[in-house]
């Protein structure tokens, strides 16, 4: 798979953030037994990453936009792109030692996300899409899972947490879905999660109060993997809201009418 000129800055830019992180994760793991905890160092790895990726990004096309979880929003000389960037997602598992979290860049024209590569580097899986050109696995072209059947099929979500506003909403969501389906997995990096829907390694994906960062590259892919997206809430906008429900063509009628009540 050769992809575009900005395809191949994405996925470099991917993989340099990615061997710093691995470098971190490793100290992470021997500061997980320390009094002092590892929560400064991780927020540290987090920014150092985030340079990494705005020094070739932004030196590869330094008219684009910028917005990202560390650094903000910055306009750029060309209004119409933008990079969408989260460099760890998933800082919590990042923090305890899990080795399940990514890097997360989206390229956004005219307000449609075109590209986008989630990178994990625990694992070497670089998940990466381009409107028009598919979705692919380092060489390996993906599609989303073939199941036909709600009860056969596997879910991811995000769960609330620290007294966020939507844990009822949540818990409805729960209810109306683990009797229905084969299960509910929660592994704590939507990114990662959309990706895998991508995959076929699960068969939908839902959440509500996401950031653009978590959901933009991961969009992208599960679209040209195959997958139906929608806000969870029709007539909403996916990244303004943060909102998103996405699965497989034979099982999202049935996903969306199960979580939508």
């Amino acid at each position: 798979m050769v992809g575009s000129a900005n395809l191949n800055v994405m996925m470099k830019a991917a993989r340099r953030a990615g061997r710093a992180l691995v470098k971190d994760f490793r100290e992470v793991e021997q500061l997980q037994v320390s009094v002092k905890g590892a929560g400064d160092f991780v927020t540290k790895a987090d920014i150092g990453a985030e340079k990494i990726l705005k020094d070739d990004l932004m030196g590869a096309r330094p008219t684009y936009g910028w917005l990202a979880e560390e650094g903000g929003f910055e306009e750029g000389q060309d209004p119409t792109r933008r990079w969408i960037v989260d460099p760890l997602d998933g800082t919590t598992n990042f923090l305890h030692g899990l080795a399940h979290w990514a890097v997360s860049i989206a390229l956004e024209h005219k307000g449609e996300i075109v590209a986008g590569v989630v990178y994990d580097p625990s694992k070497d899986e670089m998940f990466f899409a381009e409107k028009g050109a598919g979705a692919w696995l380092n060489e390996t072209r993906l599609r989303v899972s073939g199941r036909h059947k709600l009860i056969e099929s596997i879910f991811a979500t995000g769960l609330p947490f620290a007294g966020r506003a939507d844990l009822p909403e949540t818990l409805k969501d729960l209810a109306r879905i683990l009797p229905v389906c084969a299960g509910v997995r929660r592994f704590g990096a939507a990114s990662l999660d959309l990706a895998y829907v991508g995959a076929g390694r699960y068969d939908g994906f839902w959440e509500r109060r996401l950031k653009p960062w978590d959901l933009a590259a991961g969009l992208v892919i599960v679209r040209e993997a195959g997958g139906l997206v929608e806000p969870l809430d029709k007539g909403r906008d996916i990244l303004a809201d943060g909102q998103v429900i996405c699965a497989n063509e034979p099982i999202f009628s049935g996903f969306a009418k199960a979580l939508r009540g």
